[in-house]
């Protein structure tokens, strides 16, 4: 289980990534493409193409850690934005892990 506090940073790569890559190949995306450290103790949040899949690396004080998340049917609803990387709050990570949608609706009213 991934415990994640309202001070955790999250940073979403918006570029697919091939769901081979591990530790070492995210590690180096991490450094290269969103100028972070790895083991700065921020979740770092891939998706591959299809968007059925998505990995989270971390460092625990200890070592690298690293999730990994398949979906059996549907696709995970990636926030939109701009850029390389994208912070995400805790709650957007939560919605985004299960599967949920986690941009708002356009306004509405009842008749």
């Amino acid at each position: 289980m991934l415990s994640i506090s309202p001070a955790t940073r999250v940073f979403l790569a918006r570029t697919p990534i091939d769901g081979r890559k591990s530790f070492n190949g995210l590690s180096v995306l991490i450094k290269e493409t969103l100028e972070q450290e790895p083991t700065s103790g921020f979740l770092f949040v891939f998706i591959n193409k299809a968007r059925n899949r998505l990995k989270i690396l971390f460092w625990d004080d200890s070592g690298l850690v690293l999730c990994t998340k398949r979906l059996e049917s549907g696709r995970f609803g990636v926030p939109g934005g701009q850029g390389l990387s994208q912070c995400l709050r805790p709650e957007e990570l939560t919605l985004l892990m299960h599967g949920i949608e986690g941009t708002s609706r356009r306004r509405w009213h009842r008749v």
